[in-house]
């Protein structure tokens, strides 16, 4: 997810919503030293070095720098118009905006967009990628792609004239709404390895299909049928139009593709009526609509006007499952994950056959969640699995003082969620009641990862500009400075290695920033280069060695010196918070997505929004201060899969 100056999504990201009276991460890691106050000599190092291995306040002096589990000649840090990746890779483009995906589509006309033509086409800004294998998965497959946003004034010649942002789309013309929503989703195309070891798009699969903010979609589980979800074209409360914002994601074992809505409030408008309804508490909790900027859809759909569909929001926020090996299958949203800004679905196979689904709430001071399935994984039989994630127990975690945490669920009949009528409406309210519960308010959660080899889950941190310099959320050594701009990432370990466990441990793997800023506090490995360090991390992969690698959102020449980029870290042994940079992105983009295909020689990464405007610059359709990567006159920058792989073949990194 973005945090360039001037993106709407922004906004929500970086405007709190949850109430002050639970305790942030940084309250807790707070009270956590404070004890060294009544801890005296061998045995006040011994508390502070088990509570905090590597990531007290002498963590850069004392960290032992060792070999790194990355062979690759690090990429100098920078940002251009251009991308880059490390010497001896390769960086191709796969598929581009408005590029063909289903059979027969138009071929991309900047200049005469419409919906009918987009709703063919490769949708805008795409982020995450998982891959689907084909016939044993080495040299053919599925690639599932989220569209999250559109930069409108970017994608339309006719708003290239506007001010800013919030001028262009406030007075755009109906047909381009719709081509606007059209670009939403997701997409499935089928890839290949050609002879040369590239990849290319077969463009005339029978599985190449869009997904947009219009496809007929399903809602089951706890919530589906509720009062609630129910409105004048659905009176039944099981069918909604569409998928919005669609952020991060996961890929089951079963062959299906989970795509989580994050941003769904900036599309919604009319403040007077959600502010008049008895649903206003609900409303405000999720920043409905946004107070500065939305997307102008309820004036080409009523059905985004809270006055008169006051429950068309409540069926967004979800986590969505797809199967893209039958086209004709119809997306179903699972209401039993819950209802929030979702970043990602990092999963696993829990070692009693549960399925465990790890999420983050993307903004400053929400939660993190995980979801343990009732039942048990076939994977024997991927049609057993088909409404697995209808039936569990949805938990949020609470992160304590003495490195330790536990997940408290979400379910009817606790004392402390007793406002709530049912679980349908907890699981609607998941914010809400996650509040109730005293949940641990984090410093924005974005995606999360479970590293196969070892069980540990890395939870990624971007950022969070509210923090303050004293009182409740003040610094403190996990989050040292007021405004914290760099984020950190948070390892956690399930007690006994079991996933559906109610404890956990905690620790800090890193905080980010630039090392050589004594007042920043960061923590990597002294043997991180110049290059190597980063803030703001977004998006993670873990590859089949159990190596991290790290995607950012937020770098710029004045926020860090550098463009956004992939970022490989160690995560084990004396090189542990050792991070090299591997690829860059173009001059306004972030990179989204890292996917592996199965045999590892191939990295799969979303460049998005690139052109975006960054420290000042003005940028429009007219004049981008990117045309990547065509890099031709009249053509806009597009967003893009890029796919990485080695000269001469071989394994990444």
């Amino acid at each position: 997810m973005t945090v360039s100056k001037d993106q709407p999504i922004d906004i929500a990201e970086d405007t709190p919503v949850s109430p002050d009276n639970t305790p942030t991460i940084g309250d807790l890691i707070s009270l956590r030293f404070s004890r060294r106050q009544v801890l005296r000599g061998s045995l006040a190092m011994a508390a502070v070095a088990a509570a905090f291995p590597r990531v007290g306040d002498s963590l850069a002096t004392e960290q032992t720098s060792g070999s790194t589990a990355f062979s690759f000649t690090e990429l100098a840090n920078g940002s251009d118009e251009n991308h880059h990746v490390a010497d001896g890779y390769s960086a191709d483009v796969l598929i581009r905006w408005g590029d063909a995906v289903v059979p027969g589509a138009p071929n991309f006309d900047p200049n005469a967009q419409t919906a009918v033509a987009q709703a063919q086409q490769f949708g805008y800004n795409n982020d995450f990628i998982g891959f689907i294998p084909l016939e044993g998965g080495v040299a053919r497959g599925l690639l599932v792609i989220n569209h999250e946003y559109t930069n409108d004034d970017l994608m339309f010649p006719q708003l290239a004239g506007a001010k800013s942002r919030a001028d262009a789309v406030r007075d755009m013309p109906v047909d381009l709404i719709y081509a606007s929503m059209q670009a939403h989703g997701g997409s499935v195309v089928e890839v290949k390895r050609e002879a040369d070891g590239r990849w290319a798009i077969v463009r005339d699969s029978k599985f190449n299909r869009r997904i947009t903010a219009t496809t007929p979609m399903k809602l089951s589980g706890p919530a589906a049928g509720h009062s609630r979800v129910k409105t004048g074209a659905d009176p039944v409360g099981t069918n909604v139009f569409g998928m919005l914002n669609n952020c991060a994601g996961g890929v089951t074992p079963w062959g299906t593709w989970l795509t989580c809505e994050e941003n769904f409030n900036y599309y919604f408008a009319n403040s007077e009526a959600a502010a008049a309804s008895p649903d206003a508490k609900q409303y405000e909790r999720f920043g409905l609509p946004p107070k500065d900027f939305a997307y102008p859809w309820a004036r080409a759909d009523q059905r985004f006007d809270i006055g008169k569909e006051p429950n068309e929001s409540n069926r967004f926020g979800w986590v969505v499952e797809i199967d893209p090996l039958n086209p004709d299958s119809v997306p179903v949203k699972r209401t039993a994950l819950g209802r929030f800004k979702h970043e990602g679905a990092g999963n696993t196979i829990n070692k009693d056959g549960r399925f465990i689904v790890y999420q983050g709430d993307d903004q400053r001071f929400e939660y993190i969640y995980k979801f343990v399935t009732e039942g048990k994984i076939d994977l024997t039989n991927a049609g057993a699995n088909k409404d697995l994630l209808d039936r569990g127990t949805l938990f949020v975690a609470r992160f304590d003082a003495d490195g330790r945490g536990a997940w408290m669920p979400l379910v009817a009949g606790n004392e402390k969620l007793k406002d709530f009528a049912s679980q349908a409406d907890i699981l609607i309210d998941v914010r809400l009641a996650a509040d109730a519960l005293g949940a641990t308010r984090m410093d924005r959660p974005e995606d999360i990862e479970v590293n196969p080899k070892t069980g540990k889950v890395y939870a990624l941190l971007t950022n969070n500009s509210k923090r303050e310099a004293d009182g409740d959320k003040g610094v403190n050594p996990a989050n040292p400075r007021a405004n914290n701009k760099f984020g950190h990432i948070i390892e956690m370990t399930p007690d006994d290695g079991d996933h559906a466990a109610l404890g956990f441990a905690w620790d800090i793997l890193v905080r980010c920033g630039d090392p050589k800023i004594a007042d920043v506090g960061a923590t990597f490995n002294p043997a991180t280069s110049e290059n190597g360090w980063f803030g703001m991390p977004d998006n993670c992969v873990i590859d089949a060695d159990g190596r991290l690698w790290i995607a950012t959102d937020g770098n710029s020449p004045s926020e860090t010196g550098r463009g956004d980029g992939l970022y490989a870290m160690d995560t084990e042994g004396n090189a542990r918070g050792t991070s090299k940079l591997f690829f860059r992105c173009p001059t306004g983009a972030e990179l989204c997505g890292p996917c592996f295909s199965p045999d590892q020689e191939t990295l799969f990464v979303s460049v998005q929004h690139p052109g975006d405007p960054e420290d000042g610059q003005k940028s429009t359709f007219a004049n981008p201060t990117t045309r990547w990567p065509d890099f031709k006159d009249g053509m806009p920058p597009r967003p893009s899969v890029v796919a990485i792989s080695r000269k001469g073949g071989g394994r990444i990194g």
